[in-house]
């Protein structure tokens, strides 16, 4: 089958919804390039950060995507009603934890990381809800999860190769030791013992992630950033990770009917032009 005839498999609507998806992916948005702009200090602040910093937040971070996936773990229901996702109302949860953290400073980060990366998480799960994912599913969640490793585009990342597929291929074999480790031995062990598989891909995961919570970092630290900016800072997180949520999704949904490999060829030969 040609490259040409994969693409023509996909329906006009869905082949519309897999180069929407794909602009999504590779468009960082506005919001986040604005985060990225905030001051003219992050084309530099990151590289100043003290490696001690720097180390305090990577761990910071994965303490934070532990404490969210434990909490999710044990509140997962089977939900398969796919309606429209509450995107703005997560919004304003998330801009306000930003307001109180642009409020108090650097001294209140963790406290808004993990409130912000808290409420992102549901509205990822939301998004994945409305693309008939059933959140009952392991495999969902682990999806969910792999969200927050598609930061998209920035100079901090140059070591990573931050494509769409590039990424899942990249956590695909956590992604996938994570749900045989599930299946074996039940989710009521999954996050037990320091070895575990969920444990690496959270790992994985923290250590993408990590690169857009320093950026949040560097930006929230300027002192006349206030709380106005602080809110602002955390719209741009949530509005960028929602977008990625919806195409990563959106892709998934097509997976679903079309097959991987079908739909994977597809994106790679969508113009998005």
């Amino acid at each position: 089958m040609s490259e040409t005839s994969l693409i023509t498999t996909l329906s006009g609507d869905d082949l519309h919804a897999l180069k929407d998806a794909k602009k999504k992916m590779e468009d960082i948005g506005w919001a986040m390039k604005g985060l990225n702009r905030i001051g003219g200090v992050l084309e530099t602040g990151i590289d100043k950060l003290p490696k001690k910093q720097q180390k305090w937040l990577q761990q910071a971070t994965h303490k934070v995507l532990l404490s969210v996936v434990k909490a999710n773990l044990k509140t997962m229901k089977s939900e398969k009603l796919q309606t429209p996702a509450s995107n703005n109302t997560y919004k304003a949860i998330v801009t306000s934890s930003g307001i109180i953290g642009g409020a108090f400073g650097a001294t209140a980060f963790v406290l808004d990381l993990t409130l912000a990366t808290k409420f992102m998480m549901r509205s990822i799960m939301d998004i994945a809800r409305s693309e008939g994912e059933d959140l009952g599913v392991f495999d969902t969640q682990l999806a969910c999860l792999q969200v927050l490793a598609l930061g998209g585009k920035s100079k901090h990342d140059d070591n990573l190769d931050t494509g769409y597929y590039a990424t899942r291929i990249a956590l695909s074999s956590a992604v996938r030791n994570a749900t045989s480790y599930a299946s074996k031995q039940g989710l009521g062990t999954i996050l037990q013992g320091s070895s575990n598989p969920l444990l690496k891909l959270i790992g994985a995961v923290a250590s993408r992630f990590s690169i857009q919570v320093s950026e949040k970092f560097v930006a929230q630290a300027i002192p006349v950033i206030g709380a106005a900016g602080g809110g602002s800072i955390n719209l741009a997180f949530i509005h960028h990770f929602q977008h990625m949520a919806k195409a990563h999704f959106t892709i998934r949904r097509l997976e679903r009917k079309y097959g991987l490999e079908v739909v994977q060829k597809a994106y790679e030969n969508t113009n998005i032009n």
